[in-house]
């Protein structure tokens, strides 16, 4: 039988990182505020924008999904707040997992950094999935047509050209374009931070044309009612989906939650970093609220119930027939610069946890001439390409909410211990105004969890259980705090 836990045993679970500032990890320094401010914007203006806005205005808040995306920047911005101080104070690899490994202790630590790999993994692979959609409609106007069953995972049902239809085999361009994402980033982080910035001006300057060019044609008939009256089921219009559209689009939020993890490759962290995530969720919060604005203007939010492209429908109506074209190519490189910066995220809380001996020694490795992480780069490419490439991956798209979610809500609360645990450590940035910020932030951020079905609690509960198993199997013995 197994020997009954002892009051030490089980005070480990619990036990603190020290803080450290000190910078062994063999990462390149090479990033300043300008970059992690594109790659903020890069990483979260993406599927949330282009994707989730019509299904969020059809299935739950009508016009009203602008005040969905403000209700989501503002609990993001109370965790952005928090984040700042943490990664001030704390500037290292790993986000979330690394704040809550020196507040809360190693177990805490493990749940997020686990819930972080799984917010990174799922994002990626959807995104990449939409990807592969667009690339395939794009090369078709062009004349190219790709093999069906050659973008669809064996799970779909794909069209054939005689009017027949079989399961797909394997989505190619998704998994194409996780490799290639994967590659640049073993190339170094420099190099994959110009063309994000580069990515990032093409979509912003999308935005910026459908916004000019839609104001126009907006109809201010459908803006009435701004909040269309419930219908008797809960998230279904009314303000509990103006709720339910918050946490469903909160997954448009991710930015600076993945910008945290390059805190070792930033030139001065304890500066900049903090200008990156403020930054770059002001431009965003600006970017969606507008978009929203202007889709729901132009398109009926009933006319968007089953539309998989509102987008395309909005410009339609603006006869502006060119900028389909330009939308399709400011969506692709939206989700490129998503998916360049979710691997990255994901690779370097791997980093971290490896550094801290709870994952194998090989997750930190670096390569010598790029210095970047390449094991664990190559690993997520093909965890994260498989997924991309056989499993019918967009039902899944909620999880990553509820992951930011929950990483957001133990970042805000260490804040609040951090205070009181270690007041006179220095803070380059401190948020404003005492507990109230930290406290609304994990008031808000577990108000918009509450509000997100029960398969999507399900799931989360499974993979930390899993997590639990890799924990006290091997983590937990393998610790540098166990040494």
């Amino acid at each position: 039988m197994p020997r009954p836990t002892s009051p030490s045993a089980l005070s480990t679970l619990f036990r603190l990182k020290p803080v450290t500032t000190e910078d062994d990890s063999g990462l390149k320094r090479v990033l300043g505020p300008a970059s992690l401010v594109a790659l903020g914007v890069g990483a979260t203006i993406g599927a949330g924008l282009f994707s989730l806005t019509g299904i969020a205005a059809g299935d739950n808040a009508g016009p009203a999904v602008t005040l969905s995306y403000l209700i989501a920047a503002i609990a993001c911005g109370f965790a952005g707040l928090c984040y700042s101080e943490l990664a001030s104070m704390i500037p290292v690899s790993g986000s979330a997992y690394s704040y809550a490994y020196v507040a809360m202790g190693e177990l805490v630590a493990w749940i997020i950094g686990w819930d972080l790999v799984l917010e990174y993994a799922v994002g990626a692979a959807t995104v990449s999935v939409s990807w592969s959609g667009y690339i395939t409609s794009l090369l078709a106007e062009w004349g190219i047509h790709l093999p069906a069953r050659l973008t669809a995972s064996p799970f779909e049902t794909v069209p054939l050209p005689d009017g027949t239809t079989t399961t797909g085999i394997a989505n190619v361009p998704a998994a194409f374009i996780i490799a290639l994402v994967s590659l640049m980033l073993i190339r170094g982080t420099s190099e994959s931070a110009r063309v994000n910035a580069v990515i990032v001006t093409i979509k912003l300057s999308v935005i910026a044309a459908f916004i000019g060019f839609g104001l126009p044609w907006i109809d201010t008939a459908n803006y009435h009612p701004f909040i269309p009256p419930n219908e008797g089921t809960f998230g279904h219009y009314g303000f509990s989906g103006v709720m339910r559209a918050a946490g469903t689009i909160f997954f448009a939020y991710i930015g600076f939650d993945a910008l945290s993890t390059a805190a070792q490759e930033t030139k001065n962290p304890k500066r900049d970093m903090p200008i990156g995530i403020i930054g770059s969720l002001l431009v965003c919060v600006l970017a969606y609220a507008s978009f929203s604005f202007v889709l729901t203007g132009i398109v009926n939010y009933k006319d968007m119930i089953g539309d998989p492209a509102p987008v395309a429908t909005a410009i339609d109506r603006t006869h502006a027939t060119w900028l389909r074209l330009a939308v399709k190519f400011g969506i692709l490189a939206g989700f490129t610069s998503v998916l360049l910066v979710l691997l990255l995220g994901q690779s370097r809380v791997f980093f971290a946890m490896s550094k801290d001996g709870l994952l194998p020694p090989l997750f930190s490795k670096t390569h010598k001439r790029f210095h970047t992480p390449w094991l664990s780069n190559l690993f997520f490419m093909v965890i994260t390409g498989a997924l991309a490439a056989f499993l019918p991956i967009a039902e899944l798209g909620h999880m990553t909410s509820i992951g930011t979610l929950l990483a957001f809500t133990i970042v805000c609360a260490g804040v609040l211990i951090l205070r009181r645990t270690t007041p006179d450590m220095e803070r380059k940035f401190r948020v404003p105004g005492g507990p109230v910020i930290p406290i609304l932030g994990i008031a808000s951020c577990l108000t918009v969890m509450i509000s997100l079905d029960s398969l999507t609690w399900l799931r989360l509960v499974v993979w930390l259980a899993l997590g639990a198993i890799i924990y006290f199997g091997y983590s937990r013995r393998h610790s540098l705090l166990n040494r």
